[in-house]
């Protein structure tokens, strides 16, 4: 029936036009014509699309990874927008079964003696394949007929030029590849008809979007945001990934399906990487001492030292998760309280979960300092408990909770779990170069920091002295500008009394330096904490974090202790540096009794935070199963 009535028009065009070539032309302009309600059902359909597209990127960078989620949000909005995505097949399928039955008709038309097959002298009937001279730039006409459409269709369809470049340029490639296979073994008429139908496709599509433009209904701002945030997180964790061996991928998926295997996971705590499991030591020590709690750690890192602890210690449980495979599970997390030392959890792609809404999430922070500078403006917002180290946190906390209205948190007087250990192992530590000063220079990784900016100031001016000097690179300074750090090694290596350090298993060298020299590290205040000595402090650019954190009102710890435990020198007065230094020496008696005085007033239970904050814990696990026990019955 179908070919009947393809074979009737065609007929009627060579009735009219007296010419096949031509009657091929006017058969396709009908055909346009006679489509053109599904053209413009598929123009609407691709706005249709495309406005959506916000919405579900949005959607897909909320529920990252997550594809079960994603799916039912992204159906709940085609639902409401009446969008069936299935639907886009069927212009596909008309134009599919007008091939072949525009195949069938001019093959028709060649087995009939009176129809005339030439067309600008060339004959209709022949197929390339199996001719010579100018019917070989038949497949040619149509290759590049359909590469033009392609090429316009990539920056003018609204669909299509949203599509990545891999997808455009996929479909290109078949769609050039499909049309010169064809173009070589069909006649050339079908020929004929292919590069006619490119053509005014082409002039329909310029239509289409004067007459519906895209822009009217589009939100292409939002739609830019949409893209780049869900861009930011397909580019999380990327080069991790590609540094995983395939053991490590295949561990992490074992690990992963291993981690939500376990049923009633009480306690749960998170670390980016093998370094930070010494915010969390003290406090796991004490719950499994005083508890048969199990641990389950999740960590970045392959080699953490957390699974050589597993293995000898069934109660903790211990899980490789990369960065982006971390994404998906604590979205899914099912615990009663999670334990963390990263900030800004829900502002960027680690969110709380969306299974479990009554976990606790406790913040702590890595170190002595003001959380307001140093830290990201509302990166511990969306915790639930902080660990205070210090009265200082604990104020900040609660002024910029105030001024911004936000819900009141915990917040837990712990004290500072990592400066008890390091004042322990300081104590019990030996002094075998008491003899000789020792001078540590030990810089942060931010802008315009000491090695990049005054190093060699410095060195020029202690290198003659007795002095022994050591230069402590911050290990992203080892990491991105090693050159820097060899050509400062071969200026000083003549110096006996000069060493770079790369190597940062121990911090024996901190604790044995009678005086540190930094700009804005965190590194002042675990030294100074630890071993009550003074600290040099060269006034480089100030490290800023909060550009709002003067909003509350309170001078950050950060700026005000430097010249108290210490004090602070311009770098445009490098040259009193050894006057700085003698003076610090002649007062390190004073320096101590008073950097004693001022920790046993600001952080919270020195010597026993540790058992402080795991007692929390424990607490409050205990109150959720009293909940839970009282639920069910």
């Amino acid at each position: 029936m179908f070919y009947d009535i393809l074979e009737l028009i065609m007929n009627g065009c060579y009735t009219i036009s007296g010419n096949y070539g031509l009657a091929i032309i006017l058969f396709t302009f009908i055909s346009k014509i006679v489509l053109l309600p599904v053209a413009v059902w598929v123009h609407k359909n691709a706005i249709k699309m495309i406005k959506m597209q916000p919405e579900i990127n949005f959607i897909k960078a909320k529920y990252y990874g997550d594809h079960e989620a994603i799916d039912e949000e992204q159906s709940k909005i085609y639902k409401r927008e009446k969008y069936n995505p299935l639907l886009s097949i069927i212009p596909v399928v008309i134009q599919i079964a007008l091939l072949a039955g525009v195949i069938a008709v001019i093959k028709s038309g060649i087995n009939r003696p009176q129809v005339d097959m030439f067309f600008l002298k060339i004959d209709l009937s022949l197929i390339p394949a199996d001719s010579r001279g100018i019917l070989w730039l038949s497949p040619i006409m149509a290759g590049f007929s359909a590469w033009l459409l392609c090429i316009v269709q990539n920056r003018s369809n609204v669909l299509q030029s949203e599509q990545s470049h891999a997808n455009k340029y996929t479909v290109m490639a078949l769609s050039v590849g499909l049309s010169l296979y064809l173009g070589w073994f069909v006649p050339a008429g079908v020929v004929l008809y292919w590069v006619s139908s490119n053509f005014m496709a082409i002039i329909q599509l310029y239509c289409l979007n004067m007459w519906m433009d895209p822009g009217e209904y589009v939100d292409y701002e939002k739609l830019e945001e949409s893209k780049k945030a869900l861009n930011t997180l397909s580019q999380i964790g990327k080069e991790k990934q590609y540094g995983q061996s395939r053991e490590e991928r295949k561990r992490e998926k074992n690990d992963y399906k291993r981690f939500f295997s376990v049923v009633n996971k009480h306690l749960v705590f998170y670390s980016e990487s093998n370094g930070f499991y010494k915010y969390y030591s003290g406090i796991i020590a004490y719950i499994l001492s005083n508890t048969n709690l199990i641990i389950h750690y999740i960590t970045g890192d392959p080699q953490d030292l957390i699974f050589d602890k597993a293995r000898t210690n069934d109660r903790i449980r211990a899980y490789y998760i990369n960065e982006k495979k971390l994404i998906t599970l604590m979205m899914k997390m099912d615990a009663d309280i999670v334990v963390m030392t990263m900030p800004d959890l829900e502002n960027f792609h680690i969110k709380r979960s969306y299974v479990r809404k009554d976990i606790e999430y406790i913040f702590i922070p890595h170190g002595i300092g003001s959380i307001n500078l140093m830290m990201r403006k509302g990166s511990i917002d969306h915790y639930d408990t902080i660990f205070c180290l210090d009265k200082y946190q604990k104020k900040e906390i609660l002024a910029w909770e105030q001024i911004n209205g936000l819900k009141r948190k915990k917040l837990v007087e712990s004290g500072c779990c990592l400066i008890d250990e390091m004042r322990a192992a300081y104590k019990v530590m030996d002094d075998s170069m008491a003899n000789q000063i020792r001078i540590l220079i030990a810089p942060s990784w931010q802008q315009d920091n000491i090695m990049d900016s005054c190093i060699e100031e410095i060195l020029e001016q202690l290198k003659s002295t007795d002095y022994y000097i050591t230069i402590r690179p911050h290990p992203q300074h080892i990491r991105h500008k090693k050159q820097q750090i060899d050509t400062i090694i071969e200026k000083y290596k003549n110096y006996k009394n000069i060493c770079v350090q790369t190597d940062f298993s121990s911090n024996r060298t901190i604790f044995e330096a009678d005086l540190v020299i930094t700009d804005w590290s965190g590194i002042a205040y675990e030294y100074a904490y630890v071993t009550q000595k003074p600290v040099l402090f060269i006034n480089t650019p100030m490290k800023v974090m909060n550009p709002d954190y003067k909003r509350i009102g309170i001078v950050p710890l950060n700026i005000w202790l430097r010249e108290q435990i210490g004090c602070s020198l311009d770098m445009e007065h490098l040259d009193m540096l050894n006057d700085k230094i003698v003076m610090l020496m002649n007062a390190k008696a004073e320096y101590y009794d008073f950097i004693g005085k001022f920790i046993s007033e600001s952080v919270y239970h020195v010597g026993n935070s540790a058992e402080i904050g795991a007692v929390y814990i424990i607490q409050q696990l205990q109150k959720k199963a009293q909940e839970r026990k009282i639920k069910d019955t």
